[in-house]
């Protein structure tokens, strides 16, 4: 029932109640007056009907100035608030769609507009799938069916503009629910290529900013089979022979170089960030072997535990994922001041590979523990906080988390988990 109808039966109901209360009443008095004097009650009977109109009228008057004054100001409060949608829907700084329950589209706003390259009539009617070139519309088209059970979904993919760019968006999609009943989807995009560029460049410099860490302790490395391989070629030339206990020797020395330095030197390469199915494990054990020469320069000990014989794959992308683990042991051994110990274990617990880096450094108190891994906040002296922030954006690609557990004076353990790779449990 509309509520034009309601208020009309309202007021019919209104009118009948107080029409019979009149007749009833005004019966009672002309009973009244027939008996006491018949002129008067001659009179009242001309006149009941005039005064019945003009009650009635006057009744009706206040009752339809109410209902319709109350109808208008819902009536301008709804004008108010629908302008306000329009500008939320015009001037969002997002790009904006409504979409009916087949996907076709029913407006679109300006920022829309200028990253489809198509404007607001041509696009009204036309499928979204034919409209945005999505490069992975069947998995679109399965979130657009989620969204009309009810259910909010955000997620992130790409599409060629209308400059055949290609354009990293953030997409979610709401449900427009009205009375109960579906009408359509809400489809959110914001463009994040210039976002995901800054990170790129931030995810970088901090890449070079550790290896160039890491290059005093490597060369330091690098120098010691350097002068055991001087020392037997020395040898070599001075008694004219080759024994082949010294060329095994001299072998695994070189083997070392070439590991410690070719680590550094992947870590260095500059390339688009792809996501494949790595063995975590595998990728531990070289940054442990590269790791393992700043903790010699620091008199540190570093010990490496794979608490299960099974492969651990994950998807990930193999330089950042060193990045992430290079930068929490940099952290650990900065934390350690004397006798440091530094253990990293790995284990499945869950369906998720989870890696601990524990040390017995200085720790942190919880109130330095709530913001750490926020930009630009640092518990050293000449830290940014850009490191961890890094490690926790890398963490986010991989849908993982990272947990910290400190106390001052005891050490730090840094917790990471990981979504194991499809189809290991």
């Amino acid at each position: 029932m509309n509520q034009s109808h309601k208020i009309a039966c309202k007021v019919a109901f209104i009118y009948i109640f107080f029409g019979v209360l009149w007749i009833i009443v005004t019966d009672y008095i002309s009973m009244t007056q027939a008996r006491e004097d018949v002129q008067i009650y001659a009179m009242f009977q001309h006149s009941k009907g005039w005064m019945f109109i003009f009650i009635t009228g006057l009744f009706l008057y206040f009752i339809i100035r109410y209902w319709t004054g109350k109808m208008l100001r819902s009536q301008q409060e709804f004008i108010l608030k629908d302008e306000q949608y329009r500008s939320l829907f015009k001037h969002n700084p997002d790009c904006v769609l409504e979409l009916n329950l087949e996907g076709n589209v029913v407006s679109i706003n300006p920022e829309a507009e200028k990253l489809l390259g198509h404007n607001s009539d041509n696009s009204k009617g036309k499928n979204a799938n034919h409209l945005i070139n999505w490069n992975e519309s069947d998995k679109i088209a399965e979130f657009f069916i989620q969204s009309l059970q009810g259910e909010a979904v955000k997620f992130e993919t790409t599409i060629q503009n209308s400059s055949d760019e290609q354009r990293i968006i953030r997409v979610t999609f709401l449900p427009i629910i009205v009375h109960s009943e579906m009408l359509g989807v809400y489809a959110i995009v914001r463009d994040i290529t210039e976002l995901r560029r800054e990170e790129e460049l931030m995810i970088m410099s901090e890449k070079l900013s550790v290896i160039g860490h890491l290059a005093a302790a490597v060369a330091h490395e690098i120098r010691n089979p350097l002068t055991s391989l001087k020392g037997f070629v020395q040898l070599m030339d001075m008694t004219q022979e080759v024994n082949p206990l010294h060329s095994d020797i001299m072998l695994k020395e070189i083997d070392r170089i070439n590991i410690i330095s070719s680590e550094l030197l992947v870590l260095g390469k500059k390339q688009d960030v792809a996501f494949c199915r790595i063995d975590l494990a595998d990728s531990l054990q070289q940054v442990f072997t590269l790791m393992k020469a700043e903790t010699n320069l620091n008199n540190i000990e570093m010990g490496l535990r794979i608490k299960t014989a099974e492969p651990i794959n994950i998807m990930a992308d193999s330089i950042e994922l060193k990045q992430l683990v290079i930068n929490i042991v940099k952290n650990s051994i900065e934390a350690i001041e004397d006798n440091g110990e530094i253990d990293i274990s790995l284990q499945i617990i869950d369906g998720h590979a989870v890696v601990s880096v524990s040390d017995n450094g200085m720790g942190m108190g919880p109130e330095r523990l709530e913001r750490i891994g926020e930009p630009f906040y640092s518990t050293k002296e000449k830290g940014s906080g850009i490191g961890l922030a890094i490690c926790r954006k890398i963490v986010h690609r991989l849908q993982g988390e990272m947990d910290f557990e400190s106390e001052i004076n005891k050490g730090t353990t840094v917790t990471i988990r990981i979504p194991l790779a499809t189809g290991q449990e």
